[in-house]
């Protein structure tokens, strides 16, 4: 049997300190995981439950890269967030194995056309023109759970242009990262290669051409995005 398209390559996000890869399988991301972000984006934390949503696995962009503004919008938002990698699959995984699952941790940018989200939520409909276009998930070497450890305590800050734009404490999170993965887990056969988007801060804001877009999680360093001229 062949193919009749040549396969397309698999995309992969770069280990920290090493020439290895983690090939992306999917890219899980949470909704309004911080309480202070939730109220900004008119919601009650209190009361919602979690909620997922995905990216595709080649909308990954290497850290320190150029990508241009994307199409279709007016509204394009940067979102800090720590990334968690899925080493060991599972099913229905207890939320006390969770952390087990875990091959290591990196820092991400939940790239965002705004106004075409609210746009969906407002109708009804699904995000995915909002949040599932090229180039919308910047994501930094992943730093292995044996050199990092399982962060739930330290800085995640983001600025534009050197600029201080969102600043929280990852203990801020409203669903920790085992909740999370248990969660998920009910509903999908988590496997190696899956990846989540933990949620982002209050403070979310524009970018525009030209801008320079810095994440920053403690004991994890920094993922750099440039933007470019409209597409």
């Amino acid at each position: 049997m062949g193919f009749v398209f040549e396969p397309a390559v698999t995309p992969s996000v770069a280990v920290a300190g090493s020439g290895d890869r983690i090939p992306v399988r999917r890219i899980f991301c949470i909704g309004r995981n911080y309480a202070a972000h939730a109220r900004e984006m008119g919601k009650d934390p209190d009361r919602d439950p979690p909620f997922f949503f995905l990216k595709p696995a080649d909308a990954v962009v290497e850290d320190g890269a150029t990508i241009p503004y994307p199409p279709q919008t007016e509204n394009f938002h940067y979102e800090a967030e720590l990334v968690a990698v899925i080493g060991t699959g599972g099913v229905n995984i207890p939320e006390d194995k969770a952390l087990d699952h875990v091959w290591g941790y990196g820092v991400g940018n939940d790239l965002t056309r705004r106004d075409l989200q609210l746009k969906a939520r407002e109708q009804g409909r699904p995000w995915d023109l909002g949040k599932g276009f090229d180039n919308s998930a910047p994501i930094a070497p992943i730093h292995p759970v044996s050199a990092v450890g399982h962060p739930s305590k330290g800085a995640i800050k983001l600025t534009v242009n050197g600029e201080v734009k969102q600043e929280a404490d990852l203990s801020e999170l409203i669903w920790s990262i085992p909740e999370m993965i248990s969660i998920l887990s009910q509903s999908f056969a988590l496997k190696p290669g899956d990846l989540i988007m933990t949620g982002t801060p209050a403070g979310v804001g524009p970018l525009q051409p030209g801008d320079t877009c810095v994440v920053e999680v403690e004991g994890l360093g920094t993922c750099t995005t440039h933007i470019g001229p409209r597409a």
